[in-house]
């Protein structure tokens, strides 16, 4: 079992920036790949990007260019530092991550919320 809980998130401007954090609980070479998603109000919950322990990344269309996902391996973090933020990026924000071993099992964190004002 693995936990992740998030940390960051916050109320910003338009034009903005902030930085969410994702601690796991175990070490993340046991947990490949990492990813961040978000689910706004009314919404379903959708893809924002994804890290491999390669740091291989991808990313949604809709961030792609303002958003950078990154990991820290020897501290078992994960990062996503959203710039030039948009009203339409307000949502919760969740880790998650797939067990390395077991490809079928995904653990998610508890969520951060981010509200950008316009």
């Amino acid at each position: 079992q693995v936990q992740l809980v998030e940390s960051g998130g916050g109320l910003v401007q338009a034009g903005g920036s902030l930085r969410l954090s994702c601690a796991a609980s175990r070490s993340i070479f046991s947990i490949n790949p990492m990813g961040w998603y978000r689910q706004a109000p009314g919404k379903q919950r959708e893809w924002v990007a994804t890290i491999t322990i390669g740091d291989s990344t991808n990313y949604a269309d809709s961030v792609k260019g303002r958003f950078t996902i990154s990991r820290d391996n020897t501290k078992n973090m994960m990062y996503l530092q959203m710039n030039s933020l948009k009203p339409e990026d307000t949502a919760v924000y969740y880790c998650r991550a797939w067990d390395n071993y077991r490809p079928a099992v995904t653990y998610w964190g508890q969520g951060t919320q981010v509200t950008v004002s316009p």
